[in-house]
């Protein structure tokens, strides 16, 4: 029997590498004669360099990059050949030919919120520079295009540290250049000067929230508890979004309507930063993935599919990761288990297994994952 194991990351426990290898190790001790196809899930956060390249042949190389509250963080890139990704992910991309090399780049390995305590999430304080010097040396790398996952930030700085890494200036009104220009130091931002480095490749990036930037639904009022942000600042970081993001449309001859565009609230405003001044461009996430890794072909091969997260719930079911390959793999008749600490959704006529014993703390779960997904698969199996 063939069965495709295809994980998601649990999040601050297991990747979804490790998710995937610890299924197949408790199949294989039962039913040695199965055929098992490991499947990892990137959603753009947390390995989604190292899923993307291994999937297609590519290579990684580690680079020290400021991290998200200064300091030095080692950050992958991953260069994979164009002619290796899969047609349908290369027309998404945009990629007319099988030619020259796509970077792979991860905002979570530079500016990530992982990176930081608990006490030292503060999106005032956080920078996306770290992420700047990837795209800059990707493009160093002669990249012919860098594809950019934005999930995991720490940061809400609209991108300006990616951009003053890439060539923008950020300056006082007394003309003193604000380096790193994180949402603290905005009300001494008086102008912006030059643009981009001319070597920078189109930009895609992976994206599959349709925050904009600004508003009740924006990336400030959604995403910044999560960050840090403390609820009485929330109004003055969309006030101050809104002046600086007008600013940046200004400089970079961009219409102020930029920062309405779907998805462009995506990790702290750092879609609308990199489309206002580096003419990037959103495209869906799950898409490129399925069709990086060929998902499609890969659950219709499959007798059963297993699947899971850390927990599944109603985000879930929202068209993307282990809820789209479910209901998809369901759509074709497929049976369908589901492995999650926490199960707080459904998928019609898939087998839901919650892996966290009753009445165990957060802690004790986080650090036990491997034992209770293995005697899940086990019993399930």
């Amino acid at each position: 029997m063939r069965l495709l194991i295809a994980f998601d990351k649990f999040k601050d426990s297991l990747t979804a590498l490790q998710a995937c290898e610890i299924a197949a190790r408790a199949l294989r001790a039962r039913h040695p004669d199965w055929e098992l196809d490991l499947c990892p899930l990137a959603d753009g956060g947390d390995g989604f360099v190292e899923i993307l390249t291994r999937a297609a042949g590519g290579r990684r190389e580690n680079f020290p990059v400021t991290g998200p509250r200064g300091g030095q963080v080692e950050a992958p890139i991953g260069l994979v050949p164009a002619a290796n990704i899969p047609p349908a992910a290369r027309a998404l991309l945009g990629l007319r030919a099988p030619e020259g090399t796509v970077a792979v780049v991860e905002m979570a390995s530079a500016s990530g919120l992982a990176l930081l305590a608990p006490e030292d999430r503060d999106p005032w304080q956080a920078t996306s520079y770290g992420t700047g010097q990837l795209i800059r040396l990707a493009a160093e790398l002669h990249a012919s295009l860098i594809l950019l996952g934005v999930g995991g930030s720490a940061t809400h700085d609209l991108g300006l540290g990616a951009l003053a890494a890439l060539g923008l200036e950020f300056r006082s009104a007394d003309g003193r250049r604000l380096r790193l220009p994180v949402p603290v130091l905005w009300p001494e931002l008086a102008r912006i000067e030059g643009g981009v480095f001319s070597a920078l490749p189109p930009i895609r990036i992976a994206c599959d929230v349709s925050n904009p930037l600004l508003g009740s639904n924006g990336a400030a009022a959604v995403f910044g508890r999560q960050k840090g942000l403390k609820p009485g600042d929330a109004d003055r970081l969309e006030a101050e979004s809104a002046r600086v993001a007008a600013q940046l449309c200004a400089h970079s001859g961009q219409p102020v309507a930029l920062a309405a565009t779907p998805g462009g609230g995506a990790a702290g405003g750092i879609a609308f930063g990199l489309m206002a001044a580096a003419r990037a461009r959103l495209l869906p996430g799950f898409a490129l993935v399925t069709a990086w890794l060929d998902l499609e072909a890969r659950i219709a091969a499959a007798a059963a599919v297993i699947t899971g997260e850390g927990r599944f719930d109603e985000s879930s079911l929202g068209g993307k990761g282990p809820g789209a390959i479910a209901a998809r793999a369901r759509a074709l008749g497929k049976p369908v288990h589901i492995f999650a600490g926490q199960v707080q959704g459904r998928v019609d006529g898939a087998f839901h297994h919650a892996i966290t014993p009753d009445g165990i703390p957060l802690g004790q779960a986080l650090r036990e994952a491997r034992s209770y997904l293995a005697a899940a698969v086990e019993r399930a199996f």
